[in-house]
């Protein structure tokens, strides 16, 4: 074999650091990207929160609404990069590879150095994010967040203690009952027994251990006697049985009471048979004390949860205008940050008198906060322009309901703004849209067809909206199969197999027919 020299041409995708970051930040959740703002504001000295009072120049995106009408949608950028960049990729036609359209190039650190070695200050080193309404720091006492009106919630614990006080009881007895109602879960149970508690506290002293057993015995009557009933209970047959002894004495609740004693598994299945032959009554009083026992709540300490936890603060906002809808941005969840002004010319004028030793590395950290700004306004640019596309597609949802919801899959959104299928993918992930109908996630809007008689397709979504719409409205003696189910939705013009019925039941947590008839 001869070797040889030759030239080539080639092409390949690089992903540059900046790239990467703009990726990673456009995949992160709200939670996230609020600890990732804190995360870099504590490592960049040059990265900072805006401050209302403080001189600054507006940067980032238009936050104003952004109508969404039957004709046409409007979007508003303020910076001419980003309006630059999106009249060339519409121009060229050509998509990005895996993340997002191209703006325009970020200058390297060579190109930020002047020739004589300062450094210049950025129009973008203005604040992004000005429009949006100040953080609960600057709110007036007369205003609060949801998460503030969540996080004042009374806990299972503090609500039983404050019973407790009204309690005339022993310091022994007192601290016995105080011991008992912090070990409850948080669904009201005393998990372990009175013993195991009493022989944690005692050691190997016998004598003490069944003291302390025979104090939690009594402090566990009076803890079963607070509210709310069936608190202090050490299984699902005794909670509900304390529920029930607060009932008014009938046949029916002496039945119930008597179905409780017996396995949990025969009410499960509501097995009116064999439970009637066991408590020796009608089947129209099991019936009767079945349907009383649905009434009961099985976790009574649930309602103390602490529900910040499940908090969901959408991205998105959709408000109905006019014909059409506004989409816009929720500015709650949008970080408010800008170039440390007097950083930046304190690092100007360094380098102006000569660039130091640490000159490069500096110019290196004010250059990562200008990126971290920009890739942030992109995040949420894309998130808007995602956003507005699905609102455009699915119009009949926003008027009349999930019933309304038509076939839409991340193909369809990737080809309209020139933008990948991953990127359409990590835009919808963790984003939320609040509607006239609630709040969702923005993957929710996305599903599948099904076919039609007149050859089009009918959404997944809707089809789940009307199989719970025809249970809602079945009759409790006799309630509809999954053979009856498919072929209501036949008789609708919407193919749909037994199994599809089945699955599409099961992810709406709707019971089969044999325990629906018994609701």
């Amino acid at each position: 074999m001869k070797q040889g020299l030759s030239l080539r041409v080639s092409q390949h995708l690089a992903l540059t650091p900046q790239l990467q970051q703009s990726i990673r930040l456009l995949q992160l959740s709200t939670l996230e990207l609020s600890q990732e703002v804190e995360q870099m504001l504590d490592d960049n000295p040059f990265l900072e929160l805006a401050d209302d009072t403080a001189p600054r120049e507006e940067f980032g995106l238009d936050h104003t609404d952004t109508p969404v009408s039957q004709d046409s949608r409007e979007f508003e950028f303020a910076t001419e990069s980003i309006a630059e960049s999106t009249d060339t990729a519409s121009a060229g036609g050509q998509k990005d590879t895996e993340t997002m359209p191209e703006t325009s190039a970020e200058p390297s650190l060579e190109e930020s150095w002047d020739g004589d070695g300062s450094v210049e200050l950025s129009p973008d080193d203005g604040e992004w994010g000005g429009d949006a309404p100040a953080r609960k720091n600057n709110l007036d006492e007369s205003d609060a967040e949801a998460s503030d009106l969540t996080g004042a919630h009374v806990s299972l614990q503090d609500h039983l203690h404050r019973q407790a006080l009204g309690l005339r009881l022993s310091e022994l007895d007192r601290a016995a009952l105080y011991f008992l109602i912090e070990s409850l879960n948080d669904d009201g149970y005393l998990e372990d027994t009175l013993d195991s508690l009493a022989a944690g506290l005692a050691g190997s002293d016998k004598d003490q251990t069944e003291e302390l057993t025979q104090r939690f015995a009594m402090a566990l009557k009076l803890l079963q006697h607070m509210e709310p009933a069936g608190v202090g209970a050490r299984g699902l047959a005794e909670c509900l049985t304390l529920q029930l002894l607060d009932c008014q004495a009938s046949d029916t609740v002496r039945a119930a009471i008597a179905i409780c004693r017996h396995p949990m598994e025969l009410l499960a299945k509501r097995d009116v048979k064999r439970l009637a032959h066991l408590c020796n009554v009608s089947d129209e009083l099991v019936k009767g004390a079945i349907a009383l026992i649905a009434r009961l709540d099985p976790k009574p300490g649930r309602r103390f949860a602490n529900v910040e936890r499940n908090l969901i603060v959408p991205d998105v906002i959709v408000v109905k205008s006019g014909r059409g809808f506004k989409v816009t941005l929720n500015g709650d969840v949008m970080p408010r940050l800008r170039v440390h002004d007097i950083y930046a010319n304190a690092l100007k004028q360094h380098n102006g008198r000569g660039a130091g030793q640490g000159g490069q590395a500096l110019q290196q950290r004010l250059q990562e906060a200008r990126w971290f700004i920009k890739n942030i306004q992109q995040r949420f640019d894309t998130i808007l322009r995602v956003s507005s596309a699905i609102v455009e597609r699915q119009k009949n949802f926003f008027t009349h309901g999930e019933l309304a919801m038509r076939p839409l899959v991340l193909r369809e959104i990737a080809d309209e703004l020139g933008l990948h299928e991953s990127t359409i993918s990590r835009v919808t992930t963790a984003k939320y849209m609040g509607t006239p109908f609630g709040t969702f996630e923005l993957k929710y809007f996305f599903g599948s067809g099904l076919g039609t008689e007149t050859g089009g397709n009918a959404s997944s979504t809707a089809v789940r909206a009307l199989i719970k719409q025809f249970v809602s409205s079945e009759s409790p003696k006799k309630p509809l199969s999954d053979n009856q189910i498919s072929d209501m939705l036949k008789e609708q013009g919407i193919e749909c197999a037994r199994r599809t019925v089945a699955k599409y039941r099961e992810a709406l947590r709707i019971a089969p027919t044999n325990l629906r008839k018994m609701l």
